[in-house]
């Protein structure tokens, strides 16, 4: 699994967050909470979501199964102008990321992640930075299906 290295522009978003962790993972609510009010927001850039997770500096460092972040499930937004009742804004700032292609259901993912923090990332030209962590959930996305399709992208800078 090779990843594409790609540069992000800064990208505006609008949506929703909370606080978890890996134990306590409330991603399922989040997103249920999410799409309910979704189409509330009139000023979105194309269909594609943003699942995204803000970590402390110090969360890889060390990493314990309970240790909070904040994740999200947004849209991103021409400006952040227009905010509806119960959405919040945050912007994903720009920089250097690996893309890894995804297919199957999240059921999976663990096993991506370990190969991406484990395998890839150690042996790589790159460092893990400290921005936000996403998957895009495109137009082959489709939840819990075994032929959905995502891109995790993961920030890193060169070594």
């Amino acid at each position: 699994m090779t990843p594409r290295i790609e540069t992000l522009k800064e990208k505006k978003l609008i949506g929703k967050q909370l606080r978890m962790s890996l134990s306590n993972n409330r991603t399922g609510e989040l997103w249920r909470s999410f799409m309910q009010n979704r189409r509330s927001i009139t000023n979105n850039i194309g269909s594609e979501l943003y699942s995204m997770q803000i970590y402390d500096p110090s969360y890889f460092r060390n990493f314990n199964p309970a240790t909070e972040f904040q994740k999200w499930a947004a849209i991103e937004v021409v400006d952040h102008n227009t905010v509806p009742e119960g959405m919040e804004t945050v912007t994903l700032p720009g920089g250097l990321y690996a893309v890894f292609f995804h297919k199957g259901d999240a059921s999976t993912g663990p096993q991506v992640f370990q190969y991406i923090f484990g395998t890839w990332l150690p042996g790589s030209d790159y460092v893990l930075d400290n921005r936000p962590h996403f998957e895009l959930l495109g137009e082959k996305y489709k939840n819990g299906d075994p032929a959905s399709e995502e891109e995790f992208w993961i920030p890193v800078r060169p070594k």
